[in-house]
């Protein structure tokens, strides 16, 4: 699949919680660091996902925060 989005994040689903409307996902990206994303549970079901498997969190934004830490 091509994508016009730069930012691939590869990972393991670690954790799903799912509502009526919405699933909360979490990918362990390495490094004890990990994203979580929200999406739809119409497309949560579709993609079948579930914990343990990998994935790509894709990130497409048009604005991007940098911190100084």
């Amino acid at each position: 699949m091509a994508l016009s989005a730069r930012n691939h994040l590869e990972g393991t689903v670690t954790d799903v919680e799912t509502g009526q409307v919405m699933a909360e996902v979490v990918i362990e990206l390495g490094d004890g660091q990990e994203v979580t994303s929200t999406i739809t549970r119409n497309s949560f079901e579709r993609l079948d996902i579930e914990p343990g498997d990998e994935v790509a969190a894709v990130i497409k934004a048009s604005e991007v925060m940098v911190s100084n830490n």
